[in-house]
């Protein structure tokens, strides 16, 4: 099993995120995109109202963690200006914050983080771990705020092009302790920062199966592991019908949360998911086998 050198001592069975809730069982991470352009749910929920409406619903459902984005990251997609993304997420998740919810802001800019932070956000989810804006860690690192370090090869409109690897489950190791030196130098405490292995960004299906097998390899890096793998075209590649057809996007539920609970019977920490309650029952039916053991 490949090892790895480390800023602190590992350990694997019961990392903890200073500045979030612990729990007993993998924290569920809801996906709300204030975006007409995301993957999934695009446009749907693009209004602030219609935002906020989606938001309470997913508090409701039982969300440990509400995530809001206002730029898609789907493969292809543009970038969106910085004024438009803050005026997409800012009011958004000032109203989740006053509703009670825990909010994260997903985003690869640090003003973005910054003023969502000061509007309530307690979590900052950068898709690209800090390359795609390097005032990022230095912001995190004055915050003090949880930070989600995914891994990430370029931009979406030319990421799947990088979808090259010797060996998927070791470059991606490999590549994450790099970024989490590089984020640890910057000033980042290692208790704020939870690793995401980016399934699907600059990733094959292959890949994404690879990586899902092979968790164990990545909680070797010593922090909590946050897996995004709801809706995603794997998915849909693999639920494909007869006539060789994906599985519509919104049809992926069900295989998300088994993956969800795959992964939470594995140690995650957290899962990244459109539908909450589905991926909620299915992390509980993990916790309770992890705690008959």
């Amino acid at each position: 099993m490949t090892t790895f050198p480390t800023h602190v001592a590992l350990d694997v069975h019961a990392p903890r995120v200073k500045g979030l809730p612990d729990l007993d069982r993998c924290l569920v991470m809801s996906v709300l995109n204030v975006t007409p352009d995301s993957f999934s749910d695009g446009g749907l929920f693009f209004e602030p109202r219609a935002a906020v409406a989606r938001g309470l619903e997913l508090l409701r459902h039982g969300a440990d963690i509400i995530d809001v984005g206002g730029e898609s990251t789907r493969p292809g997609a543009l970038r969106v200006s910085l004024e438009e993304e803050m005026r997409r997420v800012i009011p958004v998740v000032s109203e989740l914050v006053a509703a009670g919810a825990i909010v994260s802001i997903d985003t690869m800019r640090a003003r973005v983080a910054e003023a969502a932070v000061n509007a309530g956000a307690r979590m900052v989810n950068d898709v690209s771990g800090g390359l795609a804006d390097p005032l990022m860690p230095t912001f995190v690192a004055e915050a003090g705020v949880p930070y989600v370090l995914m891994h990430w090869r370029a931009h979406s409109l030319i990421m799947q092009r990088r979808a090259h690897y010797d060996d998927v489950v070791a470059d991606v190791a490999a590549e994450l302790r790099q970024r989490l030196d590089a984020v640890i130098d910057a000033g980042v405490s290692p208790e704020q920062i939870v690793l995401d292995p980016g399934l699907g960004f600059a990733k094959t299906a292959e890949h994404n199966w690879r990586l899902l097998a092979h968790l164990d390899v990545l909680q070797q890096l010593g922090r909590p592991l946050l897996i995004g793998a709801s809706r995603k075209s794997f998915l849909g590649e693999l639920l494909a019908g007869p006539d060789g057809q994906p599985r519509p996007v919104r049809e992926r539920d069900v295989a998300t949360a088994a993956v969800s609970a795959l992964a939470a019977a594995e140690g995650a920490w957290g899962v990244r998911v459109h539908d909450v309650r589905s991926t909620l029952d299915a992390v509980r039916v993990a916790a309770a086998l992890r705690a008959a053991r």
